[in-house]
């Protein structure tokens, strides 16, 4: 209780220091009350303090939540050793990272808890619904690509697992373009409820579905390989003004951006591809596999380079580097675009 003890029992005044900065001292500060020097214990100094200590005394709503703190030291102890740890682990990721014996056996709102899905249920039966449903191969590949692409390797943090696309703040984000969001996920979660998966695993396999078919439509025989156990996070276990900032503003992979930044869109995409952990070459085949799959938002044709959208063709590198090709800027677009001219 020292530094309570030292704010709230004095009044302070501004001075300036040596340097000549404005900091604040205490006014007749009792010899016993002041900080031991570091090297010679028999000198005391005036303690120093700044315009942010000084809030923590001044400002009705600090000094409500320090005066709360004064008057129940236990209490303090344990708020200081809740924030101590939630500082210290908020980039580890989801709690089932933890290890060793002094887990914290509750679920903490800030590490996105999100409950263990199903296992006990026939991916091919679900497969077939999908199939069954009729949405279009861009819909699917969206709608898995919008879920997933909120992970952070800086933290864990976003992704498909937890099914968040459907909560608040995410099935309102512009760049998930929300009313075909919500069609799409109606479809989902019927197909969720009569098969007993997830709706974060039917996400996930409907887009697998999605590039299984159009490899198959390009003449490939694909197989996607699919994890089970996705779970389906509730709007309980969601801190929805934590979730804001993980907004796309955003994302080349789709030829979208939110409005014009100081920030080029190339640097912003490579930024979101660094985010997602995704290696050069993954980068480049994904941007070129959403083009010719039919996935631009709002269906724009800007740079898809083929004439078979829907397959997952190489089209969009073999037009891209044909030498036959040249290329010109057209002015601005949603994210910066050029036109082809057939050269002779």
């Amino acid at each position: 209780m020292g530094y309570f003890d030292l704010l709230f029992g004095y009044e302070w005044e501004l001075r300036k220091s040596p340097a000549g900065a404005h900091q604040w001292e205490p006014v007749n500060i009792k010899e016993e009350d002041k900080p031991v020097d570091a090297s010679d214990p028999s000198i005391r100094h005036n303690p120093i303090m700044t315009d942010a200590d000084m809030a923590m005394k001044m400002d009705p709503t600090y000094r409500a939540i320090c005066e709360k703190f004064m008057a129940d030291p236990e209490y303090f102890k344990q708020t200081f050793a809740k924030a101590w740890f939630k500082l210290t682990h908020r980039d580890l990721g989801p709690k089932s990272r933890y290890i060793g014996p002094e887990v914290p056996a509750e679920d903490l709102i800030w590490q996105d808890p999100i409950p263990a899905g199903s296992t006990d249920y026939s991916e091919e039966v679900v497969k077939q619904k999908i199939a069954e449903a009729g949405l279009s191969i861009s819909d699917m590949v969206s709608t898995a690509w919008d879920s997933a692409r909120t992970y952070r390797g800086s933290d864990m943090r976003g992704g498909a697992n937890g099914a968040r696309i459907r909560l608040a703040p995410q099935k309102d984000w512009e760049g998930n373009e929300p009313a075909r969001l919500s069609s799409v996920l109606a479809v989902y979660e019927k197909i969720s409820a009569d098969t007993g998966a997830s709706l974060a695993d039917v996400i996930v396999l409907a887009g697998s579905f999605a590039i299984e078919k159009a490899a198959k439509a390009a003449g490939y025989d694909v197989r996607v390989p699919f994890l089970k156990g996705r779970g389906d996070a509730s709007a309980e276990m969601t801190d929805g003004e934590s979730f804001e900032p993980l907004e796309p503003l955003a994302d080349g992979f789709r030829n979208w951006q939110k409005k014009e930044y100081v920030v080029k869109p190339e640097e912003l995409l490579l930024d979101r591809a660094q985010l997602m952990g995704l290696t050069g070459p993954e980068m480049v085949v994904l941007l070129g596999g959403m083009r010719v799959l039919g996935t631009n938002y709002g269906g724009t044709k800007h740079g898809v380079f083929t004439d078979r959208e829907g397959q997952l063709t190489n089209d969009f590198f073999v037009n891209l580097t044909d030498m036959g090709n040249s290329w010109k800027p057209v002015g601005k677009m949603p994210m910066r675009s050029a036109t082809v001219t057939q050269m002779p």
